[in-house]
C-alpha cells in the first residue's frame, strides 16, 4: 500500500492545498489561552476567538482572519515548531510535528468532516465569544479537561 501524502511528505515540503487539508476542524486551536509566565504552561479556555462558528468550528472569516485579529497565529510550516507546543495534542499540526500518527477519527483517515465531532474531539457547542467575557475573568473559564 502506498503512504499517504502526510505519512511521506515533510511539514515544510507540502502544498498548501495538503497542509490546509491537514486542520480537521477541531476548532480548540481558536479558543483563548492562559500561559504561566513562570512554567510555560498553557491553559486552554472555553472562550473562542470572536471569528470561531460554534457550530461548524471554523473560522468565520478565515482569508482575511490576521487582520480582522492582529494576534492571530497563523500556523505555517515556519512556524510550527515556535507554536506546536500550544497547539492541542490532538492537532494534526503537532501530531505529525512529534513523529505521531493521525488519530482514526481524522477526517484524512476517514474519509468524514463530522468524525472530529462525533468522536468529542471538537469544541462543537462548547465555546463562548471573547466579546461576552472580560479578559480579566478568562481565569474562571480555564478547562480542566485535557485538549
Amino acid at each position: 500500500m502506498r503512504p499517504r501524502y502526510w505519512e511521506s511528505v515533510p511539514l515544510n515540503r507540502m502544498t498548501g492545498e495538503e497542509w490546509e487539508a491537514l486542520c480537521d476542524g477541531c476548532g480548540k486551536c481558536c479558543l483563548n489561552k492562559l500561559e504561566d509566565a513562570d512554567t510555560g504552561e498553557v491553559f486552554f479556555t472555553n472562550i473562542a476567538c470572536r471569528l470561531l462558528d460554534d457550530s461548524t468550528c471554523r473560522c468565520g472569516n478565515y482569508a482575511i482572519r490576521k487582520s480582522l485579529v492582529p494576534e492571530c497565529v497563523m500556523l505555517t510550516p515556519g512556524t510550527i515548531k515556535d507554536v506546536a507546543y500550544w497547539l492541542p495534542k490532538t492537532c494534526a499540526y503537532r501530531v505529525l510535528h512529534e513523529g505521531r500518527r493521525l488519530a482514526d477519527w481524522h477526517p484524512l483517515i476517514s474519509g468524514d468532516p463530522d468524525t472530529v465531532h462525533s468522536a468529542g474531539i471538537s469544541v462543537q457547542g462548547r465555546t463562548l465569544p471573547e466579546y461576552e467575557i472580560p479578559e480579566e475573568d478568562w481565569e474562571d473559564h480555564i478547562i480542566e479537561e485535557e485538549i
